[in-house]
């Protein structure tokens, strides 16, 4: 593997050598754009630079690197120190983590999303899955509930989401095919063309997704109520880059994850606000499910756990330990 990108930077003043000081360059790689996705990110960045006085680099590219499904390949292979994917582009390669991916967790808001994520990142069993792919996991990218936009006759009841195809993957792409939806995998970026030409009516997304990959511009109803769940998308450090860092610049990187989740939080925030202006603008028609259907789909999802469990046990993997931490972690909350 390519070995951390240290240089030692040695200044000759009055004809002398003083101590050398070590500055650290990261690549870190990124898909689509800044967007509130990626602000813990771009504030992780800015913090670090900023406590080491510069000497400490992430160095952000959207793209530059690798594609987004291809990106813990990536940092196994040592082609970047730091990267962003989520689990459930390859779930064989981190199956521990999809747990955060199962339909109808309980999952309240992003506070809530942090914390079970966290809870599970720092289980032995996720540590060491992601390990084999000699990567750590430094902090989640919460987000809240999915929802789905749609374009068409908006559906009245659930049976009326019957055959039709939506973009969706994971948990979320199981449990809504339990109710008739044909769940379809596509890359976000591929979504507005589908939606356009009528090969997809429809996809299940979060708030700032919707107005990235301008769903919103075609879609005529959105789901306000469904929350069948959301995408775990980490961010990921490559663990021998970690190891080679000084302990003060390992100290600066660790030590920032907190405030630029708070960060995130608060610009996810402002992308929420923005999306519900597009919905009025857009005069897209808000649904909301009676409590009746929304119990109803919850209910069908229940083979996608038993299934999820069933999976986790034939890998030797505690699943059922992964899913009461979640929801105990949660409960706490």
């Amino acid at each position: 593997m390519r070995s951390l990108k240290t240089t030692v930077i040695a200044a000759i003043l009055t004809g002398s050598f003083v101590a050398p000081a070590f500055a650290a360059s990261w690549d870190v790689s990124l898909w689509g754009k800044r967007r509130a996705f990626t602000e813990h990110v771009e504030r992780l960045a800015e913090l670090v630079s900023d406590k080491t006085n510069g000497e400490f680099t992430l160095n952000l590219s959207y793209g530059g690197l690798s594609k987004n499904r291809e990106n813990l390949d990536g940092i196994a292979a040592g082609a970047f120190e730091m990267a962003q994917f989520c689990a459930g582009y390859h779930r064989d390669k981190n199956p521990t983590i999809t747990v955060m991916e199962l339909p109808f967790l309980g999952v309240s808001d992003l506070r809530a999303e942090i914390a079970a994520s966290q809870a599970v990142y720092n289980h032995p069993a996720t540590q060491k899955d992601l390990a084999r792919w000699n990567a750590t996991l430094l902090m989640p990218s919460p987000l809240p509930q999915y929802n789905i936009a749609g374009k068409g006759a908006a559906p009245a009841g659930l049976s009326d989401l019957e055959g039709i195809s939506i973009r969706a993957t994971g948990g979320i792409g199981k449990a809504l095919g339990k109710v008739g939806i044909n769940p379809v995998s596509l890359g976000a970026g591929e979504v507005y063309g589908a939606m356009e030409s009528g090969a997809i009516q429809g996809a299940a997304f979060a708030p700032h997704a919707h107005l990235s990959f301008k769903v919103v511009d075609e879609a005529e109803w959105w789901t306000s109520n469904l929350n069948p769940g959301s995408v775990n998308c980490p961010v990921v450090v490559n663990s021998e880059a970690l190891a080679d860092l000084s302990d003060a610049h390992r100290a600066a990187l660790l030590g920032s994850v907190d405030e630029a989740l708070d960060w995130y939080v608060e610009k996810y925030q402002v992308s929420v606000d923005k999306f519900n202006a597009k919905i009025a603008e857009n005069n897209i028609q808000v649904l909301t499910f009676s409590d009746a259907d929304v119990a109803a789909i919850k209910a069908t999802a229940q083979p996608v756990l038993d299934e999820w469990l069933a999976d986790m046990d034939g890998r030797g993997l505690p699943g059922q330990e992964l899913y009461d931490l979640v929801q105990s972690t949660l409960a706490a909350q």
